[in-house]
Formats: structure tokens, C-alpha cells, sequence
């Protein structure tokens, strides 16, 4: 029996879990059961009559469930014609073994003359996992991380022998996590390098954009210990860092063209650029990081008001991310952009066409790409 077969490997799979550190219980998911009438023909006793076990089936079939006979029209309606047996005939086991089957010479015979009649437990409900019947083996982890535990199920069931056609796989929230996890590491990396071409296009120096890339990152850092603060990572939580990583980038785009246009006014390449360039920004960051956290206090304050739910975790991210990206596009970018002494081929350029225009302290002291 398949049922009998699906106990059996669920419990050897049962004891396998019990003997892996970590896992506090186990439990096996089985079908409900119900009481079901049987009806098993015992061939020795019909071929004494002379009844075939397809006559007693279709005959116990017919008196027990019904047998549709054809139809009744009657007002543009159709009333199913069912030949079934009387409801005193089926009330009791007892009465089912005296249901009488036709014999070939004319005569009756009991069906419990010639058929085993009991009452047997069966599923009422039958799972399939496309064709296959499965069963469902439970455990509960403590103690251990969740994938840790994951691999040595799946180590040791991969060495525990199962009977022909059956076999155990390891399924669960935590198949659907890993596959979760691996489709946004791949969107990561491909956003990742999205974004340092776009800084290329933006800087049209590669160490330029490789700098700003280097240092994206640390910007999101504040950001990064805030939503560990708050424990759970939701919605809102990565829409926060995507907002606080928008605002880094175009803060320190900003920032490097600022640099770029203080050499073009003929600012001498230097400390005292760098300088220059982070104190004319120093106000329009303070106005963008006031602006918008402006825009997000309010939901803190208001605390648990209902549909702020995905708000808050944002606005804890962003108001954390915010302080450190306002401390590395001060304090960080600056001094990598001078030690890296870079320069865009849009101002080599206009060095060539206007000798004299850059005022370089020695030289090689701003080179291309």
C-alpha cells in the first residue's frame, strides 16, 4: 500500500532528523484518516456460485452509491435517473453483507457470502506533487543556524537507502530563502556594475568613478547599523538604503564636478581646492540631508499610526544613512580625490586649447585616464 509505503520512509527520514544537532523535534505531516466501507471479493467462494468479481463490485456498487440509468426532462429541467439501493439496506455493516447479488441460474446470494465486507481506515485526502504522493516530515530547528542545519539533512538523507521509487528532499522556508538569496545576489551584481558605468559616464575618468564606487559603500553604513538596530529587514528598509544611495551618488557627482569647474576657473591643484570645493558644497548637502529628513521626523514622531508601517523603517534608514554620507562626501571623498591627483579628459582638453589656463603646481600633477 502506497500510504503504508509513504509511513514507513517518512519514519526512517523521522529517525534521521532526531540524530542532527540542532533540531529540538520532529513530527510527521500524515493524511487524515477516515472510515471507509471495503468491499474485497473472495474468489474461491464467487467462482462457486458462478459470479464473476466484476459482477459483485458493479452490483455493490449500484445498491451502495448509485447508478445512473438516464435522464428525466421535465419543465426545461433535467433530473438525473439514479437505480439505488432503499437506505435500510445500507444503514449497517450488517446490512450491507445481506445486500443480495443475482446469481447466473436465477438465484440470490448474500454478498457476505462471497466477498469480505469491513470497515478500513483510508486518506481523504491524497497529495501529489505533480504525479507522485508525498508526505511531509517536520523538524524544528534551535541552536544552529538554519542552513547549517539544511546541509547536514541533506548530507545525511542523501546517504540513508529508501525503498524503490521513493526518495526524501529537503524543502521548507529555507529552500525558498536560498533561492530569494541568490536571485537578488545576482540583481546586486548586476546593479552594481550598472552603477560604476554610470559613474564612468558621469566623470568620463574611470578612477573617478572607481572612487566614488570604492566609497558608496561607507555612505550606506549608517544606514546598515540603523535597520540593525531595528531587527527586522522589510520593504521599507531597502527602499531606504536605495534612497540614501541616490542621494550619496548624486552628492558626490556634484562634488567632483565642483573640482572640475574650480580648475577650469583656474584654482591651482592642491589642498586648498579640495578645501575650497567641500566648503561650497558643505551648504547645498546640509540643505538636501535637512530637507529630507524633514520629510521623514514626522513619521517617527507619530510612532505606530496606522499605514506607517513600511515608513518608519525607511525614515530610520535614511535619517542614518544620511549622517554618513554627509561624513564621507566631507570628509572621505576629498582627500582620496586629491591623493588620487585624477582629472577627466574633458579638462585636458581644454588645457590643450587654452594653455595656461590650469595653473599646476609641478608636473603630471593632473593626468587622464
Amino acid at each position: 500500500d502506497t500510504t503504508d509505503g509513504l509511513r514507513s520512509s517518512a519514519e526512517t527520514i523521522q529517525k534521521v532528523l532526531a540524530g542532527i544537532g540542532g533540531i529540538t523535534a520532529t513530527r510527521i505531516s500524515m493524511p487524515v484518516q477516515q472510515p471507509t466501507l471495503q468491499i474485497e471479493v473472495d474468489l474461491a467462494k464467487a467462482q462457486k456460485y458462478g459470479i464473476k468479481p466484476g459482477d459483485v463490485r458493479r452490483a455493490a456498487a449500484t445498491l451502495l452509491s448509485g447508478l445512473s440509468v438516464g435522464n428525466l426532462f421535465e419543465e426545461q429541467k433535467v433530473f438525473d435517473v439514479v437505480v439505488w439501493g432503499t437506505p435500510n439496506t445500507r444503514g449497517s455493516l450488517s446490512s450491507v453483507r445481506d445486500l443480495l447479488i443475482d446469481t447466473p441460474d436465477g438465484g440470490q446470494v448474500r454478498l457476505g457470502d462471497v466477498a469480505d465486507v469491513r470497515i478500513t481506515p483510508a486518506v481523504s485526502i491524497i497529495r501529489h506533487d505533480s504525479v507522485r504522493r508525498y508526505v511531509d516530515v517536520a523538524a524544528d530547528v534551535n541552536g544552529r543556524s538554519l542552513s547549517a542545519v539544511a546541509a547536514d539533512i541533506s548530507a545525511q538523507i542523501g546517504q540513508t537507502a529508501l525503498p524503490l521509487e521513493y526518495h526524501a528532499e529537503v524543502l521548507g522556508d529555507y529552500v525558498g530563502q536560498q533561492a530569494a538569496q541568490q536571485r537578488l545576489i545576482m540583481l546586486a551584481i548586476a546593479a552594481l556594475i550598472a552603477i560604476f558605468f554610470l559613474l564612468q559616464a558621469a566623470y568620463g575618468s574611470w578612477r573617478l568613478a572607481l572612487l566614488s564606487f570604492l566609497t558608496l559603500p561607507a555612505t550606506l553604513a549608517g544606514g546598515v547599523l540603523a535597520a540593525s538596530i531595528g531587527g527586522t529587514v522589510v520593504f521599507g528598509t531597502l527602499a531606504g538604503l536605495l534612497a540614501v544611495l541616490g542621494i550619496a551618488v548624486r552628492g558626490q557627482i556634484m562634488q567632483i564636478r565642483n573640482y572640475h569647474q574650480l580648475l577650469r576657473e583656474g584654482e591651482a591643484f592642491g589642498a586648498g581646492l579640495v578645501v575650497r570645493g567641500a566648503l561650497e558644497r558643505l551648504g547645498p548637502a546640509l540643505l538636501t540631508a535637512i530637507a529630507t529628513a524633514l520629510v521623514f521626523v514626522p513619521a517617527l514622531v507619530m510612532g505606530d499610526a496606522p499605514g506607517l508601517e513600511a515608513i518608519i523603517p525607511m525614515a530610520i534608514v535614511v535619517l542614518g544613512g544620511l549622517v554618513t554620507t554627509m561624513l564621507v562626501n566631507l570628509f572621505v571623498v576629498p582627500p582620496l580625490y586629491l591623493a588620487l591627483r585624477v582629472s577627466t579628459v574633458d579638462e585636458l582638453d581644454l588645457a590643450v586649447a587654452e594653455p595656461g589656463l590650469l595653473a599646476m603646481p609641478e608636473q603630471g600633477a593632473i593626468g587622464a585616464d
